[in-house]
């Protein structure tokens, strides 16, 4: 993933995170072109995206005014077609929903495979300089990182800094640093100090509850739509966990269970999901300039 692209990605994901529990129209929306418009040469019919977000409970004053966000981002094509209005990927969306795939489907809940790297990022900034300090927590929050004392944080994996310092002034005030913990430090005593793993947990065990007993949140009408709406919520969840060792976490720990849980009523809901789709998706192809794109995107990414 590009710089930017990273950079797109925190500013979506702040926009995108759970509130009540439940995932924001734009995180479902981004569910969505992931899975039913990303790498098959598409766009969608306005209506048609209308149609599958009222499915799961979204109005479509909140659906629209969100499409319109995302294009007013860049995130968005809009092509018109007589009456109708067709949306389609850009570089950058992709570069998101690609992100998306990877760590549902490649990387994981639970980082087994770690090989003791810390990136170390410190800073330190004037007291006036308030809003630079938030921006950057909040970067930071989403990138997976902890803080373990005062302007010191760490994150269990090698991360890239450039998207997190980019645009800010307060660049020239940070430090990164790839680092090994050695004695007499604990890990598994710096991993409870830097994150909250009681929230962590938390987060795993809510989706195990709202899926894993049968009933489904909000009981959505179909396979399309509980699809759309298991997955979003998902994808939040390992999106907000910062995917520590597996060796210093605790031995209840729930993320593999609820992955197992997850992909089981994936697989469960997709040929009625597809099905559903193939019926409701009013779609025409992309041009040579959005194919030509998305394989610059793809490449370079």
């Amino acid at each position: 993933m590009t710089d930017r692209a990273a950079g797109d990605l925190l500013a979506v994901e702040a926009d995108a995170a759970e509130f009540n529990g439940a995932p924001r129209p734009q995180a479902l929306l981004l569910t969505f072109f992931g899975g039913y418009v990303l790498g098959r040469g598409v766009r969608v019919a306005t209506a048609s995206v209308l149609d599958v977000l009222h499915r799961v409970g979204v109005s479509e004053h909140a659906t629209r005014s969100t499409l319109s966000r995302m294009a007013r981002r860049g995130l968005l094509h809009r092509t018109r077609r007589g009456r109708k209005v067709y949306l389609g990927l850009t570089s950058r969306s992709r570069d998101i929903l690609h992100d998306g795939e990877i760590r549902i489907w490649r990387l994981g809940a639970v980082n087994t495979h770690w090989d003791g790297t810390w990136t170390v990022l410190g800073f330190s900034m004037p007291e006036s300089w308030q809003r630079q300090r938030h921006v950057l927590r909040s970067r930071l929050l989403w990138a997976g990182f902890g803080s373990l004392q005062g302007g010191l944080w760490i994150a269990p994996s090698t991360v890239d800094a450039g998207p997190l310092i980019e645009g800010l002034e307060a660049a020239e005030h940070v430090k990164v640093f790839q680092a090994r913990a050695m004695p007499p430090t604990d890990v598994a005593d710096l991993v409870h100090d830097a994150w909250d793993l009681d929230l962590l947990a938390a987060r795993y065990r809510r989706f195990l509850a709202r899926w894993g007993t049968g009933a489904r949140p909000a009981d959505p009408p179909d396979s399309l739509a509980r699809q759309l709406l298991l997955q979003a919520e998902w994808l939040q969840i390992i999106r907000q966990d910062p995917r520590l060792p597996q060796q210093h976490l605790p031995a209840d720990w729930p993320a593999e269970q609820a992955q197992r849980l997850f992909r089981a009523l994936y697989a469960d809901f997709e040929p009625a999901a597809r099905e559903a789709a193939a019926d409701v998706l009013d779609t025409i192809a992309e041009d040579r300039g959005d194919r030509e794109e998305a394989a610059n995107s793809w490449a370079t990414g």
